[in-house]
């Protein structure tokens, strides 16, 4: 009997009115759902991280930095259009997802804020790939130093779709957007979407870990635009993950060798650290060859889902993981699933909805310990 799971196992539907639209007013006054290795869930809160995490923990973190790829400009003929940046292709030119696409043709110009100009020099369509969307390629008369300090003074960071914007609230929401969808340790430029488990962070909850004994150490992955595209395929295996730029510090692979070999627990923070994490494992095809793989950058297009109910994934690296709510369907939604397995993930979603969480980006946490 054919058993593997299909995208519409992955599927439920979404309490509109628990996504967030902005964050809390105190970073770490989030909610945080703790799933014990047993399956037993219980209710915290964010600041609860300093007696739910034991005190010889190794927390991870993802130090990769959002910047505000989201622009917008017009055609010389007047209509709008909008780009959003994914990542510099070569020096001013950058690879971008852009409305109305069926406007934008090689040779046309975008004039935007001060007026900059942005030449379409290519498109690609995206019809070969399962996950791909259309895109386009844009050139400036900037070099990349100078055109990020051009984003940073007319950009807007880039939220999910479903965070909602009204014009008129733009000033107020724009700066907040600004300070909020960014963790309080970012520190290496390059992501078009916040790795957001981290959001919940604040310096003083830190510092109350760190006092503790909870060791802290970080790694780097630049989350791409792929991240904000569905699973289309009904069978996730052709689903085609966007590669996205991973490199770990040698000093954060030494902390995770003598935590493991202390047999303390390991705790990452986001799915991005994880795939970092695992993705650097993959590569060394160890714990004690990682060293050898460290201060260096690397792709990865790890996609860990499970391909049937009984499916289990046993991270190599870590004990538990901390993350937001997810998307249904979405490759998050399955890695989680594969942690889990998709049955206890869609009920561990179904009691977080009848506590009535906030979901998705701005929304609150979870804890799994594995």
């Amino acid at each position: 009997m054919n058993d593997r799971l299909l995208r519409r196992d992955f599927d439920f539907a979404v309490p509109t009115e628990l996504i967030a639209q902005r964050p809390l007013e105190d970073r770490d006054g989030s909610r945080l759902l703790v799933r014990a290795a047993n399956g037993t869930v219980t209710h915290r809160h964010i600041r609860d991280l300093t007696s739910e995490l034991p005190a010889d923990t190794l927390l991870i973190l993802n130090e990769s930095k959002v910047f505000p790829s989201r622009i917008h400009g017009h055609l010389r003929s007047g209509g709008a259009i909008e780009l959003f940046l994914m990542t510099a292709t070569g020096e001013g030119q950058w690879q971008a997802l852009a409305r109305p696409m069926r406007k934008l043709k090689p040779g046309t110009e975008v004039v935007l804020a001060g007026g900059l100009v942005a030449t379409i020099i290519g498109r690609q369509s995206g019809a070969d790939a399962e996950a791909a969307a259309p895109t386009v390629e844009i050139a400036v008369p900037l070099s990349n130093a100078e055109f990020n300090t051009w984003l940073d003074q007319h950009g807007t960071m880039p939220l999910p779709p479903y965070i909602a914007r009204e014009v008129k609230e733009a000033p107020a929401l724009t700066a907040l957007d600004r300070e909020r969808y960014q963790t309080v340790y970012a520190r290496e430029r390059g992501s078009v979407a916040a790795p957001t488990a981290g959001l919940h962070f604040t310096d003083s909850l830190l510092e109350s870990l760190r006092s503790r004994g909870v060791e802290r150490a970080e790694v780097c992955l630049h989350v791409g635009g792929g991240t904000f595209l569905p699973v289309k395929a009904d069978d996730p295996a052709l689903h085609v993950m966007h590669e996205e730029r991973i490199s770990i510090p040698r000093q954060t692979i030494a902390k995770l060798l003598a935590a493991r070999q202390a047999g303390r627990p390991v705790v990452a923070v986001g799915t991005t650290t994880l795939r970092a994490l695992e993705s650097v494992y993959r590569l060394a095809g160890s714990l004690e060859a990682m060293p050898d793989f460290a201060d260096r950058w690397f792709e990865t297009s790890l996609f860990l889902r499970p391909e049937r109910r009984k499916d289990r994934y046993r991270p190599k690296v870590i004990d538990g993981l901390m993350t937001n709510f997810h998307q249904p369907s979405s490759t998050l939604f399955m890695l989680v699933s594969a942690l889990i397995g998709v049955d206890e993930a869609q009920a561990m979603y179904a009691a977080a909805f009848a506590e009535r969480y906030r979901i998705f980006s701005y929304g609150d946490a979870q804890l799994l310990w594995l």
